[in-house]
């Protein structure tokens, strides 16, 4: 905190000498964590906060549980507009976050995981304390009181709370500060919030893109050279003898097909069963069932979490023991394979990069491979996977309770829309396209979004460096001097508050 300069009329102090006594007396008060019911209390009921009630900035008042009948509420712990609200146990991200109540309904209590302070609001002005709590300087501070030795599980006694550093000015320019800082950073919070809309418009847009790729509509104006394609193809099918055997989509597949991509035109592309465009001699396997400890040195393993949607996510796979992943040659990956996360975070899909000689991968129960024929291009059977449409189809037959799962059995038959080599080619170029340019503009987005939060912290320290409020100290110099100045305030709170008998000996203006 040295390095923060005041203004000369402002002082430094600690949080406990600018509260005001409460009912009891007592300066902070922490609440009561009695057996409650789930729900959340209904108007007229008693209920009891939970700690996500409490945000940085803002209060959510349906963030609580009804106190179930036959238990006595403790109205002295009912918050109150005015309020300032603190975690005070939890994970570190969670542990000492504070918000000012600005309205409240009746009949919620505070629990025992926050303090509830007040301030004599005729010297002290709620929201310049809170604001100054956002300040990374704050924040550093409050960080520095947490104890204990999980991450998860953090704690901030009323003891450490109590010598948190306060900046106080003089009371006409806290209010002053307060009110520019509320039209401030509530122009940033806007432009925040449409930034943050942005991320979601850009998925549907992504989403959009691939539903239009799968059905034929992404390329309606591409005139395909390889008319022969088909007959090429199902030729090597029939070849093939296994594949020879498996039956075409039937009438009922494809009506469901017809369904679940939302009536697509595919008059000039073939319809077949998934399985039948497979090389046969691999067919559509799960990986290794039992994958062992995780150990330094092995056959890295891709499972269900490392599969995002049409990327591979290589930073953290599992390894497994040579001599595990031998007894499933029949997965063990090459490269141009496509993969599909069939149990767990279900329905991404992904295409394992080529050339994997040197680097060889596996995968686990999670995962199915879908090794398609080399005429046949992997990342368009990847977008078909990933759309909507293909997403549905499997989706809508997803079971399982503890842990939902794809059958094997409905990834064969999934009725997959297959254009020409040529169109197929054109297909993916154009996603990628699409999909690079919605990368660029997330990516400036997410640029965007950190400069506007190291605005609000930009704004937050000119205000408590006083440079919000300096032209107005110039203009105002008999309010913010003598007995409006800050040691003076801070004096009459600590003569309120001895005459009271609530007073400790404190220090003041440092």
């Amino acid at each position: 905190m040295d390095h923060f300069e005041l203004p000369p009329e402002w002082c430094l102090t600690d949080i406990e000498s600018i509260l005001a006594p409460q009912s009891d007396g007592k300066l902070v008060h922490q609440g009561w964590s009695p057996q409650c019911d789930k729900v959340p209390a209904e108007q007229g009921e008693w209920g009891v906060l939970k700690t996500t009630a409490i945000q940085d900035g803002y209060f959510l008042e349906d963030e609580n549980k009804r106190l179930p009948e036959g238990k006595e509420p403790k109205p002295r712990i009912e918050v109150k507009a005015g309020d300032l609200l603190v975690t005070n146990a939890g994970p570190r991200a969670r542990c000492g976050v504070i918000c000012l109540v600005n309205k409240v309904r009746p009949k919620l209590m505070i629990s025992g995981k926050m303090y509830r302070l007040r301030f004599p609001h005729e010297r002290i002005s709620p929201q310049f304390i809170e604001s100054w709590l956002r300040t990374s300087f704050a924040q550093k501070e409050l960080n520095d009181r947490k104890t204990g030795i999980s991450e998860s599980g953090l704690n901030m006694t009323q003891t450490r709370f109590l010598t948190l550093p306060i900046v106080v000015a003089p009371t006409e320019e806290q209010k002053i500060i307060a009110d520019k800082l509320d039209t401030l950073l509530a122009q940033v919070e806007n432009t925040k919030a449409r930034l943050e809309r942005i991320p979601q418009i850009l998925k549907r847009f992504r989403q959009s893109v691939l539903a239009a790729a799968v059905s034929g509509r992404l390329t309606e104006d591409f005139s395909a050279d390889d008319h022969d394609y088909y007959q090429t193809l199902d030729l090597e099918i029939a070849r093939d003898k296994k594949l020879a055997k498996i039956q075409p989509p039937t009438k009922d597949e494809i009506d469901l097909a017809n369904e679940m991509f939302e009536s697509p035109d595919w008059a000039d592309w073939k319809l077949y069963a998934l399985e039948q465009l497979i090389e046969s001699a691999r067919g559509i396997p799960y990986g290794i069932v039992q994958t062992g400890d995780a150990q330094d040195e092995g056959i890295p393993t891709i499972r269900c979490g490392d599969v995002k949607p049409l990327r591979i996510e290589t930073g953290s796979l599992k390894k497994v023991l040579p001599s595990i992943e031998e007894k499933y040659a029949r997965t063990r990956l090459s490269g141009g394979e496509v993969v599909l996360a069939i149990r767990g975070t279900v329905g991404n899909a992904a295409v394992i990069p080529r050339g994997l000689a040197a680097h060889p991968l596996n995968i686990s129960r999670e995962v199915a491979m879908v090794p398609v024929r080399k005429n046949i291009l992997p990342e368009y059977v990847a977008l078909l996977l990933q759309s909507p449409g293909g997403y549905r189809a499997l989706a809508e037959k997803t079971r399982g309770v503890a842990q939902r799962g794809i059958n094997l059995a409905d990834v064969k038959r999934l009725v997959t829309p297959l254009p020409t080599k040529s169109e197929q080619t054109e297909v993916v170029a154009r996603v990628g396209q699409l999909f690079a340019h919605a990368d660029r503009i997330e990516q400036q987005v997410n640029n965007a979004l950190a400069r506007v939060n190291n605005l609000t912290q930009s704004i937050l320290g000119k205000a408590f460096r006083g440079e919000l409020s300096e032209q107005w100290r110039k203009d105002n110099p008999d309010l913010v001097t003598g007995g409006n100045s800050a040691q003076a305030l801070l004096e009459s709170i600590k003569v309120k508050r001895t005459k009271s008998g609530t007073n400790k000996e404190k220090r003041g203006c440092t």
